[in-house]
């Protein structure tokens, strides 16, 4: 399925809510390795201190520790309960901003964060240049963005195809949607559509390298995800790994960072309307009402709603 083939308004959005991601996919499955490996790339990749921060696709709110030099940290995902899960892990500190809403669509205001962080969500992304047109958006000219996807090319798929165990050619640029909504992707492919929608690409690191189920059971986590993150670096070089990271800048003149009020933005200024794309509103403690079109988005226990309008 080629992400052309959608309209705007039509593209399907893989849905979490309700699910029981965190224990079944987290929880005591063996993956402390990946977890440790993300880990490492991140620090090495993400500037450690900034002002406003967006992390897409943020789950049960895993790598949220790794952002804490940022004034203001937005937690977006599509699915309530998750954000829930997330909200009552993390607690209601007043630097965090929770906000269910459709990536295609992103509630944001223009020029509005620093950096963007999208871990573990693009494999699920089935039109790629229109998130990353959202993501250039919300992202102000200079600031950066750290993507992770999952990569088509990596040797495990290489060795599949060769003995005619796998029918997609993991060297053919095109993505590949395996299951529905899960998708990966050549790194060519992804560097041109990054680079067609603004980007900059600057570093590259490859992860994940010992994904192998024997390899895991009999080597501690923590030494494979040191050897991990030591071979990382070469992911200038060749991108042979099923988990490639890039961080990326919105090119443009990078204009001063204005200071945070009180180090933080109220929701009149960090939202505009999903269905007008306003930025008029009249806030209350149970809703947001756009003063434009009239549209009125819930506010659940602490939680901006986007996903339906009241």
């Amino acid at each position: 399925m080629s992400e052309q083939q959608f309209h705007s308004d039509t593209i399907p959005v893989c849905d979490y809510e309700g699910s029981d991601y965190r224990a079944r996919f987290w929880g005591d499955q063996g993956r402390t390795y990946e977890d440790l490996a993300e880990r490492i790339a991140i620090r090495h990749l993400l500037p450690p201190t900034g002002g406003r921060l967006l992390e897409i696709g943020t789950g049960f709110g895993r790598l949220v520790d790794l952002y804490q030099g940022y004034g203001q940290i937005l937690l977006l995902d599509y699915s309530v309960s998750m954000l829930r899960e997330a909200q009552e892990r993390l607690g209601r500190d007043a630097k965090y901003t929770y906000v269910a809403a459709d990536l295609y669509h992103m509630p944001l205001a223009d020029a509005l964060v620093d950096a963007a962080c999208m871990v573990r969500v693009m494999h699920h992304v089935a039109n790629v240049s229109g998130a990353l047109r959202q993501i250039h958006r919300v992202i102000r000219p200079g600031g950066i963005y750290l993507l992770e996807f999952a990569s088509k090319l990596h040797l495990k798929s290489i060795l599949r195809y060769a003995v005619r165990r796998q029918n997609w050619n993991p060297f053919v640029e095109a993505p590949v949607e395996f299951v529905e909504l899960n998708f990966d992707f050549h790194p060519r492919w992804m560097r041109d559509r990054l680079c067609g929608s603004g980007f900059a690409i600057e570093r590259v690191r490859t992860v994940s390298r010992f994904r192998i189920p024997l390899l895991k059971r009999l080597v501690p986590a923590r030494v494979l995800a040191a050897l991990d993150g030591a071979l990382q670096r070469v992911g200038g070089l060749w991108q042979l790994t099923p988990s490639v990271f890039v961080l990326a800048r919105r090119k443009g003149e990078s204009p001063p960072v204005p200071a945070l009020p009180h180090g933080l933005l109220p929701a009149e200024q960090l939202f505009r309307c999903p269905s007008c794309v306003a930025r008029q509103w009249e806030v209350s403690q149970t809703a947001l009402q756009c003063r434009s079109c009239g549209a009125r988005w819930p506010i659940e226990d602490g939680i901006y709603n986007f996903k339906a309008a009241l």
